[in-house]
């Protein structure tokens, strides 16, 4: 079993392209926590990742609301952004242990501000500028984030 993966992306349509290549690994119950500076491409990532749950149209980072969920079809997916987050105590105030016990798909950006009241991720995946590219690093943090890595090394 595979613990890294590593891609270099260029462009958006790269972005949005590799997001719905790995949203399409996913399980149910898995918790990915996205990593990286503010423009590197976390929701762009995420918006591939929805895409693949099949979600068309605009997909924002819920800054303000903390969190926006989506079902798409019986896949039920959250997508956090924890950015504004004051204190990881306030995941309690909006019930964060309901959100990560369901069935379903958690995505965190920012999840460095939670830092203590989140579990280990399945998936981190790291989104770095590299010139005009993204060096997309994903890491295993799990024995099922080894499997979903596992996968993607294989195609």
């Amino acid at each position: 079993m595979s613990n890294f993966f590593e891609i270099l992306l260029l462009g958006e349509q790269a972005m949005v392209d590799f997001g719905s290549r790995l949203g399409k690994l996913l399980p149910d119950g898995c918790l990915i926590f996205l990593e990286g500076d503010l423009g590197a491409g976390k929701t762009t990532l995420s918006r591939g990742i929805l895409g693949a749950f099949g979600h068309h149209g605009v997909v924002k980072s819920p800054t303000y609301t903390l969190v926006e969920p989506y079902r798409l079809g019986e896949r039920l997916i959250y997508h956090f952004d924890l950015y504004r987050l004051g204190d990881p105590e306030e995941l309690e105030f909006i019930g964060i242990r309901d959100y990560l016990n369901q069935a379903s798909c958690c995505l965190i950006e920012w999840p460095e501000r939670g830092e203590g009241m989140l579990p280990e991720p399945d998936l981190r995946v790291a989104i770095n500028a590299v010139d005009d590219a993204r060096c997309v690093a994903i890491f295993a943090g799990t024995i099922n984030g080894q499997k979903i890595l596992g996968e993607l090394n294989a195609q």
